[in-house]
């Protein structure tokens, strides 16, 4: 695996991410015309966000290859221990793609007041995975001591980084959607938003359950 691929890979997720961020928070109806009507089953954000997530999954494709080369390899590698912290930070990730299924499915029931408790829940509990798994950093620290020279401690960084990053602008996205519910906006406006709220977080959690893996397994 090449670094210009791995470049590739991220500068391509990135445009992507700004391009999917931009519709979230479109209204549904701006740029529409009576011939757009039925042109495609699925919304152009919808689309936007599962081709975006195909670019996050080879992205970590790249990265996981290459920890599982890199440790074939053997020279220098050194098996790193993960602090037990990081399994009640993928407990609370969990809550939070729960509480953002819940937000998306009361929305769809028209309850605009428990979805939007549900959001802010699905919000905080992203904001302390977040804090966790900094935690979680602080804590394998001190450990560099006995991995000196191990490159298993360069791709926990990285990976727990480049997902957390992806959380981050989730929470963009989210906080802009909490700002429609402050704003009065109508509940069967914000239905889209948050369903893609919803099936991102769902992804993310897929995500770090394949890198939690991995750092355990492997």
């Amino acid at each position: 695996m090449s670094n210009t691929a791995i470049f590739i890979a991220l500068a391509t997720g990135v445009l992507v991410w700004f391009v999917v961020a931009s519709r979230l928070t479109a209204k549904p109806w701006q740029g529409e015309t009576a011939g757009d009507v039925g042109a495609f089953k699925w919304p152009p954000a919808r689309i936007g966000l599962w081709v975006f997530m195909a670019v996050v999954t080879s992205l970590f494709s790249l990265f996981i290859s290459a920890y599982a080369m890199r440790m074939h390899h053997g020279l220098g590698w050194c098996h790193l221990t993960i602090p037990n912290l990081a399994w009640y930070n993928t407990l609370v990730l969990l809550g939070a793609s729960v509480a953002m299924q819940f937000a998306s499915s009361l929305a769809s029931r028209g309850r605009r007041e428990a979805s939007r408790n549900a959001l802010l829940a699905g919000g905080l509990l992203t904001l302390g995975f977040l804090a966790g798994q900094v935690m979680t950093w602080q804590a394998v620290g001190p450990s560099l001591y006995f991995l000196q020279g191990s490159p298993a401690i360069a791709f926990f960084y990285v990976l727990t980084t480049v997902h957390g990053l992806h959380l981050i602008g989730g929470l963009y996205v989210l906080a802009r959607t909490a700002r429609r519910f402050g704003a009065g906006a109508e509940i069967i406006d914000l239905r889209q938003s948050l369903s893609l709220c919803a099936t991102y977080w769902h992804f993310l959690l897929l995500v770090w359950l394949a890198v939690f893996g991995v750092l355990l397994f492997l």
